[in-house]
């Protein structure tokens, strides 16, 4: 056996699957074993795998043991002359493994091997190569200096800035994201240390590898596309401290006592500064724009006031400090709220949301200020007054923002979505129809064909070699490759050469109801997941939560009443302030604890299902299944409502485990 290829899986069955077809592909000619070790994912990898790639030998843990752990499983089993630890959320070039096994047999004091790494948008990433994490060149790194001097030897240390991103050269330091190791280099240093449950096991391998008198080496003539952090969110503060804890570990086994306690310190430093900063920087994000809106809006609440008092009762001191301390106050939170509620601050901002949060914030406190003592009712018309001041005030930050920010007046998101699909006539027209399922309202898709094929089909624009023409012409944002028409050596060489344009690279893999690829650009490892993404966007959550606490409210006040028509009223007030409290919801998914609908947007669970509005009694698994997906994918709150008003006698039962998952038939 020539080669073992280690898979560690991990709740990323969408990217396992491209990257199994790209290692099928890669395997072609050479005596390989494939392994996949799946560290209890719920997102349905087992069956996929099952279904999809007979040939991969799979060990399914009950437990997520980590990545060293996983992949010593495989390694310990392995028969291959070469041992490859592979991400699943990478793609391989069709000759991948070939070139790098000729150059192992070639080198025999190469124990392990990486390979030119590009991320989703075609950019190189710097990762591919590293030095030795030493105190100085950690410091570098820390601090920023790497950053400034990325081609410095001294201060860029980290990166190796100083080696060629395209000459093969000893490095230090390889990415677990694709390490290709001789067997008889791992009998001898050992395999992957398993006091690290993620991250840094690759830099102590590494180590050990250069310790036991190998050379590790950067080998760029070929190159994987590494959707970089999908599986592991690298911008989150767990990830910050997962990693910089193995740093502590690497430091504490392989440096000197003096070392490692000058390491600690700055390790601890700088979590503690990426902690704060991130923290800071997730609240500014999310108060500035309210924050901002409360401050104008009593600035011009209190002028409005004064204006108010001066001119209408000819008294500046006629309203006490409590209207404008106190009560002021809350009438802005109230209209905010209800911004907030209406999808004001959701993006893209819409007038018309703002409009309506104004509007219903308005007669919210209308209704309230009708209900309060004589003496407590200051001003009826400044409320009215007040509600235009708010709006006028609200939107003026909003036009003064855009204009500042992109230098045009209009608050409408100017970037549409304009496609080309790069592949044959049948594999574009398939990728260009499943696009158009998806709630992105496309106003450009055109195809774009390998250059030796023929069609006449009047949707292509172009062939491959005029890609940057037809970039040009159409203005496209968004380029979809088809891999089962393209070869991945083709779609990463397109994306290499288009890295400049500033596009989105999206990769649709054969005979799938996905794509992969990057959705903006600041997040280039995102997922597009095509089938379903309707009940998961921001504006229908914020809608589904609203109507669950309305739908409470009124069963809360009418339930002395409503209590003598339903079924199984005994249920009726703990189910009301379950979902009331966000314990629950109105609506969710039939057959709740089924596997399947491990795939689908989480969503609380539901008092009511979207079986209970059907009249059938028994109903099998799979159109469960499909009512699932369908709600999920076509979300609307009307959907809810109905279904809530169809079952409305059932909203009083009591939700056990033997009702709730029903029996596959």
């Amino acid at each position: 056996m020539k080669l073992s290829i280690v898979i560690v899986n991990y709740n990323v069955a969408y990217f396992l699957e491209h990257c199994l077809y790209s290692v099928r592909n890669a395997c072609k000619d050479i005596e390989a074993e494939i392994f996949v070790v799946d560290n209890n994912s719920v997102d349905n990898s087992i069956a996929m795998l099952n279904e999809k790639f007979p040939e991969v030998i799979i060990i399914a843990n009950k437990d997520n043991v980590g990545f060293s752990k996983a992949n010593n499983q495989a390694i310990r089993i392995s028969k291959g002359e070469y041992v490859l630890i592979l991400n699943p959320d990478t793609v391989v070039e069709e000759d991948t493994f070939s070139k790098c096994i000729s150059f192992m047999d070639s080198n025999s004091d190469c124990g392990a091997l990486g390979v030119k790494m590009i991320d989703g948008q075609g950019k190189f990433l710097k990762e591919s190569k590293r030095g030795f994490p030493s105190l100085w060149t950690s410091f570098c790194k820390m601090s920023g200096l790497t950053s400034l001097f990325p081609h410095s030897k001294r201060y860029a240390y980290y990166y190796m800035g100083h080696l060629p991103e395209e000459e093969i050269n000893q490095v230090d330091i390889l990415a677990g994201a694709f390490m290709m190791m001789r067997k008889e280099c791992l009998d001898k240093v050992g395999l992957l240390d398993e006091d690290y449950f993620m991250y840094g096991e690759d830099i102590d391998l590494s180590y050990r590898i250069t310790k036991g008198g190998y050379k590790n080496y950067y080998f760029p003539n070929t190159r994987i596309i590494h959707y970089k952090g999908e599986s592991t969110k690298k911008a989150s503060l767990n990830y910050v401290y997962t990693f910089y804890n193995a740093m502590v570990i690497f430091a504490q086994k392989h440096l000197s006592t003096k070392q490692t306690k000058l390491f600690s310190i700055l390790i601890k430093f700088a979590i503690w500064v990426r902690a704060s900063l991130s923290f800071c920087t997730r609240i500014f994000r999310n108060l500035f724009l309210p924050l901002l809106d409360f401050i104008l809006v009593y600035l011009a609440y209190y002028l409005l006031v004064s204006w108010w008092s001066v001119n209408v009762w000819k008294d500046a001191n006629y309203y006490p400090c409590e209207y404008i301390y106190i009560v002021v106050p809350v009438y802005i939170l109230t209209w905010l709220f209800s911004i907030y509620l209406s999808g004001g601050y959701t993006k893209p901002i819409r007038i018309a949301k703002i409009i309506l949060g104004v509007f219903f914030g308005m007669i919210t406190i209308l209704v309230f200020y009708s209900l309060l003592p004589e003496h407590l009712r200051y001003s009826r018309a400044l409320v009215l007054l007040g509600a235009v001041v708010s709006l006028i005030v609200i939107i003026a930050i909003r036009l003064i923002y855009r204009y500042i920010s992109t230098g045009s007046w209009l608050l409408k998101d100017e970037k549409t979505k304009r496609y080309v699909i790069i592949g044959d006539e049948n594999e574009a027209v398939r990728v260009a129809d499943l696009l158009r399922t998806t709630d992105v309202q496309a106003e450009f898709i055109g195809l774009v064909k390998e250059d030796n094929q023929e069609t006449l089909n009047p949707h292509f624009v172009g062939k491959l070699s005029q890609i940057k023409e037809i970039i040009k012409i159409y203005k496209i944002n968004e380029v979809i490759f088809c891999a089962k028409s393209l070869s991945q050596q083709n779609i990463i060489s397109t994306m290499a050469e288009l890295q400049t344009y500033n596009l989105h690279f999206i990769i649709a893999p054969k005979e799938t109801d996905f794509i992969i690829g990057s959705n903006t650009i600041n997040t280039p490892t995102d997922l597009y997941v095509i089938s379903v993404n309707s009940i998961s966007s921001e504006d229908n959550k914020r809608k589904k939560r609203l109507l669950d606490i309305i739908l409470a409210m009124l069963v809360l006040i009418f339930s002395p009443i409503l209590c003598f028509s339903l079924k199984r009223p005994i249920g009726l007030w703990n189910n009301t302030f379950s979902v009331f409290f966000g314990k629950r919801t109105w609506i969710g998914y039939s057959n709740y604890n089924l596997k399947t609908n491990s795939s689908l947007p989480k969503i609380k669970q539901g008092i009511l299902t979207t079986f209970d509005s059907l009249e059938k009694e028994d109903i099998d698994t799979n159109t469960l299944n499909r009512l699932n997906l369908l709600y999920a994918r076509n979300y609307k709150w009307q959907t809810d409502l109905n279904i809530f008003i169809k079952s409305f006698r059932e909203i009083g039962k009591r939700i056990t485990k033997e009702e709730f998952c029903i029996s596959n038939k």
